[in-house]
């Protein structure tokens, strides 16, 4: 059986608060990742597993994708704190059994937490729940794909069904699962990354012509300024902290601009070096701007004002390789600051000094991630981050450019291999000169459009490889009855969560290997191959035995239910895909750009790197063929009186919806994860006391109100105005409709909320703490948005 999780789930009451450090990493980091590996998995497996984490020869950290050095280069612990725990999550030696649902009917684990189920074990056999049934029950894989292809092959129309990928999914499996989707003849492919880096997709392609970030590690080190926008490295990806460090020491500034200043940016205490375990560490942000949340577009174009006045400009950039930057100064030149300070809540002086450390840059690197994507303007915004670089030619040279820090392992891979529901004809015309078969033109669904398909029975059939699905996306009472409209709902996983419990009339639990885990599909010893955040490329070949022998790999899940749906249809060579991977990769080379050889080189220790035009020769794929300067509006986000504007973010204990624990020990948090982080004047003005319990409500335009009930209140350092709490627990807040505009992205970082008092005690044990209520009438209504 392995070791079992402690069956138990969250008692908020326990919570405790103090004082957030100015400090992260260092031996405690050390000794925190340790002790979750050792106790999941046992002091020789963790050795074991640990060392080939990030390794050449080794296997991709199932977290971010923040890229790993050259080999030469690597560390013989290539990992972070929250990597070593999203290895252990996987690779521990918690077994879930047939027995265990033998014992939990669906509604028993409907109650239970994310972190609850998570903390249950490796899921070990596939397992179905039949129509009308109470419990989930073992079934073989032959009968599971019979049963999905049925579902399939009865639908009226294939644009019926729904296919979701997660961003762990390897490059192989990805590439199968849009080739098998297409096939059957539909572009629905929403992703995780419709959720968080999909403005930033829109936003580069429309004007420097690709939608990835221009960097490479290098140039974060050659920097002479490093701009963290958004983002949170210390929890979110905390190998940055490495590259920020080695970027300091070379001589960079760092410009940290975020509504919280977070523990990460502040100091570094490098585990890996002796100055991080006995020393101070080093210390990272030199300018760290409390910005007002939504504030970054209107901060952007004020710095990109000052830096027109003070013509700190690349012209002979801008005259060669750049259109409308014209327009772009004209429409700065008319910049109202009293708008600016608004929005942003920084005064004119601080303003000024960043914008005179730009100016006084020569190379500049601009990060950012889900707290600038996440927004109604988040589009604009990323925009506006271009405008600001490409003024000062920065890109496509040394230690500049700008760099988008993905959120998941392999969700850049995923989109590079054709999980996209609006895929480049370009790309479908290379499908169909390789295989032979005209695959579907019309955009399919992404993720807020396929979940109005299954509310509207417009949908019937939801596919999921990989993620939590349910509580990774917005308005979580919309989602849950969308889910439960399905006439069926599948799920790859490698463990229990949310989606599972979430179920259509019929659902099933598709038990998949691991990263972490040997793959000896066909007979053979298998790999995979990943792309991280800069577009290097690389394989990844896992070490362990298998958690069951009934796994299977993603590759095998997605051949065998091709087969088993579409027949001989289109002759497609599913039997040697799932036996010899590397008939995947020669498929790539003839399909992907930038792919030639991909089998080869992915082989090469460190991989390769893909082509980006921007970076490597300063050209423009755009439809101007140049790089284009954007003339954006200032969004003014309205907040009426006594109302908060909240931000949902992560814990420290957590990777997206995966619970590790239940601490956030850079905000002084312990112990729990319903707190609400608000402003000590703005606590005290709205009428509440710190460790207060409130309910939450989100106000929306159409008049409907959401609430998440049982938050603490805990004071802490924001802007005015703000507030901060953790996701998932907050997602019920944010409505389907608010979405970015140009990407749909969700809007969860702009969310106008009221604190109310508890309706009743929240305090004790939280059973089911992802559903909301949603609430429409005769209420306040308020639209957030005004424009100024």
């Amino acid at each position: 059986m392995g070791r079992r999780a402690p069956r138990h789930d969250i008692d908020e009451s326990a919570v405790e608060v103090g004082d957030a450090p100015d400090a992260v990493a260092g031996t405690t980091a050390v000794g925190v990742a340790l002790r979750h590996a050792v106790e999941q998995m046992g002091v020789t497996r963790t050795a074991r597993t640990l060392r080939k984490l990030n390794q050449a020869d080794g296997f991709d950290c199932q977290g971010c994708a923040w890229p790993d050095p050259d080999p030469e280069h690597r560390h013989p612990a290539e990992f972070c704190e929250n990597g070593a725990k999203a290895v252990t999550e996987e690779a521990t030696r918690r077994l879930l059994d047939r027995g265990f649902f033998e014992q939990h009917p669906l509604a028993d684990l409907e109650d239970r937490t994310d972190y609850w189920l998570g903390q249950q074990g490796r899921i070990t056999e596939p397992m179905v729940l039949r129509a009308g049934a109470t419990h989930y029950e073992p079934v073989s894989w032959d009968d599971a794909f019979a049963l999905v292809a049925g579902h399939l092959r009865g639908l009226e129309s294939p644009d019926e069904a729904v296919f979701y990928t997660s961003g762990k999914t390897s490059n192989e499996a990805a590439f199968a699962y849009q080739l098998f989707v297409r096939a059957f003849g539909t572009n629905n492919l929403p992703d995780c990354s419709n959720m968080c880096h999909e403005s930033t997709s829109v936003a580069l392609s429309e004007t420097i012509g690709i939608g990835k970030g221009s960097v490479s590690l290098d140039d974060i080190h050659r920097a002479r300024l490093v701009v963290v926008a958004g983002q949170n490295p210390g929890t979110n990806h905390p190998r940055m902290l490495t590259a920020l460090e080695e970027a300091k020491r070379n001589g960079a500034r760092i410009l940290a601009i975020n509504p919280l200043r977070e523990a990460g940016l502040v100091r570094f205490k490098n585990p890996q070096k002796a100055r991080g375990i006995v020393g101070h560490g080093t210390a990272l942000a030199d300018l760290h701007l409390p910005v007002r949340v939504n504030g970054d577009l209107a901060l952007f174009q004020a710095i990109g004002a000052l830096l027109l006045e003070w013509d700190a400009v690349d012209h002979d950039f801008v005259a060669h390789h750049t259109a409308g930057f014209d327009a772009w100064a004209e429409h700065l030149a008319d910049l109202d600051w009293d708008v600016v300070e608004r929005a942003t809540g920084l005064t004119r002086a601080q303003v000024v000094e960043a914008a005179e450390m730009f100016r006084d840059s020569d190379a500049t690197v601009l990060c950012w991630a889900m707290g600038i994507t996440q927004h109604r303007n988040s589009v604009a915004t990323v925009k506006e981050f271009v405008n600001v670089i490409l003024a000062q030619g920065n890109i496509g040279k040394p230690g500049a450019g700008l760099c988008p820090v993905r959120g998941h392992s392999n969700v850049q891979g995923d989109r590079t291999m054709g999980i996209w529901e609006r895929a480049k004809p370009e790309f479908l015309d290379a499908l169909q000169a390789e295989f032979g078969f005209d695959p579907p033109r019309e955009p399919g669904l992404d993720t807020v459009h396929a979940i109005r398909a299954l509310r509207d029975g417009q949908a019937r059939v939801f596919f999921g490889m990989g993620g939590n699905f349910v509580s990774a996306a917005p308005d979580t009472e919309v989602t849950e009855d969308a889910m439960r409209n399905a006439d069926l709902t599948v799920h790859v996983s490698t463990k229990l969560n949310r989606s599972h419990v979430v179920t259509g009339r019929e659902a099933l639990i598709l038990p998949a290997l691991g990263r972490s885990e040997r793959d000896r599909t066909g007979g053979r010893d298998q790999r995979v191959s990943v792309e991280d955040s800069m577009s290097a490329v690389h394989a990844s070949r896992g070490p362990l035995a298998p958690a069951s022998p009934h796994l299977r790999s993603e590759v095998d899940i997605v051949c065998t239910l091709a087969e088993a749906t579409l027949g001989s249809a289109h002759d497609l060579p599913w039997a040697e895909f799932r036996s010899d991977y590397t008939a995947i990769r020669r498929r790539i080379a003839n399909v992907v750009p930038g792919c030639a050889a991909y089998d080869e080189k992915v082989d090469q220790p460190g991989g390769f790197v893909l082509p980006h035009p921007p970076r490597d020769s300063r050209t423009f794929p755009t439809a101007a063929g140049l790089a284009v300067f954007s003339v954006s509006p200032i969004d003014v986000l309205h907040v009426p009186e006594g109302r908060l504007l909240l931000q949902t973010l992560r814990s420290h204990d957590q990777f997206n919806t995966t619970i590790y624990g239940l601490d956030d020990r850079y905000r002084g948090i312990k112990g729990g994860r319903r707190v609400v982080f608000v402003h000590p004047d703005d606590i005290a003005h709205l009428g509440f006391a710190d460790g207060d319990r409130v309910d939450l409500v989100s106000e929306w335009h159409d008049g409907s109100e959401r609430t998440a009930p049982g938050f603490r209140v805990v004071p802490y350092d924001t802007p005015r105005g703000c507030a901060a709490a953790y996701y998932p627990e907050t997602n019920p807040l944010v409505p389907l409709d608010s979405t970015a505009v140009g990407s749909n992205t969700p809007a969860s970082k702009s969310v106008v909320v009221r604190l109310e008092p508890a309706r009743a005690t929240k305090a004790g044990v939280s059973k089911a703490p992802l559903t909301g209520s949603v609430e429409t009438g005769d209420k306040r209504s308020t639209d957030p948005i005004h424009q100024s």
